[in-house]
């Protein structure tokens, strides 16, 4: 109580140091940098995360684009190309004009050579640049490329791929916060008693998700999927806490003529309350940093961190602009348009036993669902984009017209003889997909002496230690045939050069594929582990906390076995992040009438009436706190054109409804099942048993 009088007296100061605060929050903001490359997540002891580094090192080579140049006569493609050399970022260029005067016929070229760069109406030159695939130089360079050969180019790639992304979220995130302020506000001003209170939500959270979004800078860089959901995850799972308080303060107010002791006493009891509430959600995000694929640490950490400071803000900066705005407050409440729920809590005790049978009913097909679900996700992180976008048209055009649509890059020992090299590059291009390897070997023919090879071409794909070659697949990146396709390539590698490494997007996808199955089991654990733990100590209770989880779960199951029965995919990162949100941020519901109908049965009720008063006047709190969980995700979900966003705020959304539900119509009736083991594995509740 002595902290909670201390806030109440330093409002004022409260409020002018958080508005302080606001001013370096904005400028950590504007200059954390944003990570668009999904790859980079990948663990650094993986060979295709070597392999890039070595690439960096040894050849001073980060990204790797082929650029389509159409309907351009062989002067004017040299001319663009030279311009493209010139471009800051551009370490070097390979083209036909690389290893013969334009004057000669590219017919003195190899045929599968000719044939990989050119067709009748458009030529490829491929593009290496100094910086890394999504660095912000990279991204300039191949805006700048774009630029100089207009209408006629087009970039293919993951630089290609995480610039137009940047791009799409630079114009969509604004948005995002708008949708998600503007549904909040309204789903507030319906399910709340004053007119004026849900703006004062919104400005005590807005400036705790400033301060979220401000206090990445020590991160270094946060993920675009971070960015995009931090601001709307953290305005969703904070806002209970402030109802929490609000609801409170006014219950106290009634008992209290001082509204600052009614403050001071609502402020003592919500933080108790938000404590409980709050660990179970920090404890879900937690679990997103045992992920070896650390996307998961980067979203884990900039969540707990936002839900810490949301209780903090709901404590300190909410009440203090409560009592400074008491009288403009006062005059603007009016009637809650949410009815009792004598009658509903009622209905749902009469007939409990039809929910039980619904609760076994559901868990067979959600449960499939929500296995097929997990195997039917895509990882290609252009394939939740807009096919309208010109890196998509790019490597449309790259398929179509060359057959190719991802290309790896081979490093191998520079002190491998070339007789060796040739029978490698002989058999990869024999395993089903691959379109052509291409190296020094590969312009080395009859035609084409070794000596008359520039050593400006040498340099680009060979050192004292090095030599790097290509191969085009014609199959699509993160698909099964071209996972098959790597691991033959990579075993035809290691016979010639143990220590070879085969690296590039494909590579990476197929890492990525590997350690992500294993992440959402380990996650998922975790997540189940630290809730039950939690629920554990805070009802001190052995069945409760797996009672609770079971109908938490189950929602979870019916949320992300939906997709399977819609016919629709999920990237893989959705469902990892669903199974540990939803569970971390709805429990919560069904530890709010836990806790009730314990008290109740506690007092001196029998279950039926215990059962009743909980659900009964649980049902308000939950619905506002799941329908203002929906409310902040719905409209991001339908607005987004990404659809990495738009299926976690979607799966968000539609499983705060359905945690929702099960909680108000499934766990009364568990509760009313399991009433007597409760009792007998519950701390002080055995004296209960007697009163049925």
């Amino acid at each position: 109580m002595k902290l909670s009088r201390s806030i109440v007296k330093l409002r004022v100061p409260i409020v002018i140091i958080t508005l302080v605060l606001m001013v370096p929050a904005l400028f950590g903001m504007m200059n954390t940098r944003i990570n668009y490359d999904m790859l980079t997540y990948l663990p650094e002891d993986m060979d295709t995360v070597k392999g890039q580094d070595i690439l960096m090192d040894e050849f001073g080579k980060g990204a790797f684009s082929f650029v389509i140049l159409e309907n351009m006569s062989d002067k004017d493609v040299a001319a663009v190309k030279e311009q493209i050399e010139q471009v800051d970022q551009v370490d070097s260029v390979i083209w036909y004009d690389s290893f013969a005067d334009l004057s000669l016929p590219k017919e003195i070229l190899p045929d599968k050579l000719y044939e990989a760069f050119n067709t009748d109406h458009s030529t490829v030159m491929a593009v290496f640049f100094t910086g890394s695939v999504s660095s912000d130089d990279t991204m300039d360079a191949i805006r700048e490329i774009r630029s100089i050969a207009g209408k006629q180019c087009f970039v293919c790639g993951m630089s290609a791929l995480v610039t137009d992304l940047k791009d799409l979220c630079q114009k969509e995130e604004p948005v995002y916060v708008a949708i998600a302020v503007v549904l909040a506000l309204a789903a507030m001003m319906l399910l709340l008693d004053n007119w004026l209170i849900p703006l004062v939500f919104l400005a005590s959270i807005g400036m705790m998700i400033l301060l979220n979004l401000g206090t990445n800078l020590f991160l270094g860089e946060i993920s675009y999927i971070t960015k995009a959901l931090s601001a709307v995850l953290q305005l969703a799972v904070t806002m209970d806490y402030s109802i929490f308080l609000w609801h409170s303060y006014n219950e106290q107010k009634e008992k209290y003529d001082d509204n600052k002791e009614a403050m001071t006493v609502a402020i003592h009891d919500t933080f108790l309350s938000v404590i409980g509430s709050s660990i179970t959600t920090i404890a879900g995000f937690i679990a997103l940093c045992f992920m070896s694929y650390t996307l998961g640490r980067d979203l884990g950490i900039v969540m707990a961190k936002g839900v810490l400071l949301g209780v903090i803000g709901c404590v300190t900066v909410l009440p203090s602009l409560i009592l400074i705005l008491d009288k403009p407050l006062s005059k603007l409440s009016h009637k809650p348009l949410i009815p009792k729920m004598d009658g509903l809590a009622r209905g749902i005790i009469k007939i409990f036993p039809v929910f039980l049978v619904l609760f076994i009913a559901l868990v067979p097909p959600s449960l499939y669902g929500y296995t097929q679900t997990n195997n039917e996700v895509y990882y290609d992180m252009g394939d939740s984009l807009p096919q309208d976008m010109d890196f998509f048209i790019a490597n449309s055009k790259l398929s179509e017209d060359y057959d190719i649509s991802t290309t790896h890059m081979v490093l191998i020992d520079s002190s491998l003889s070339s007789k060796d090299v040739r029978k490698m590059m002989d058999e990869m291009e024999q395993v089903d997909g691959v379109q052509s390897v291409l190296g020094l070997e590969s312009l080395i023919g009859s035609a084409i002496p070794e000596e008359i090879i520039p050593d400006s071409i040498k340099s680009i794909l060979e050192n004292d230690r090095y030599e790097m070659f290509l191969i085009n697949s014609g199959y699509h990146s993160a698909s099964d045939e071209v996972g098959e396709q790597i691991e033959a390539l990579n075993g035809i590698l290691k016979r010639y050069d143990k220590n070879g490494m085969l690296i590039g997007e494909a590579p990476c996808m197929k890492d990525m594929i590997d350690i992500t199955d294993r992440d959402f089991q380990v996650v998922n654990l975790i997540s189940i582990i630290a809730v039950f733990i939690i629920i554990l100590l805070v009802e001190r209770s052995i069945s409760l906390p797996f009672i609770l989880i079971a109908v938490i779960e189950l929602a979870i199951f019916i949320n992300l076995g939906l997709p399977h029965y819609l016919g629709q995919s999920l990237s893989f990162i959705t469902p990892i992040c669903i199974s540990t949100i939803q569970l971390g941020a709805t429990v919560d519901y069904a530890i709010l009438m836990t806790t009730r109908y314990k008290q109740e049965r506690l007092a001196g009720k029998e279950k039926r009436e215990a059962v009743h008063t909980s659900l009964s006047t649980s049902i308000p709190s939950i619905l506002v706190s799941g329908l203002g969980l929906f409310a902040a995700t719905f409209g991001v979900a339908l607005f987004s054109d990404i659809d990495m966003i738009s299926s976690i705020c979607m799966l968000l959304a539609r499983g705060a409804i359905i945690s929702m539900l099960l909680v108000i119509f499934i766990l009364p009736s568990l509760l009313l099942l399991c009433d007597k083991l409760i009792c007998y594995t519950s701390l002080g509740m055995r004296k209960c048993v007697k009163k049925r």
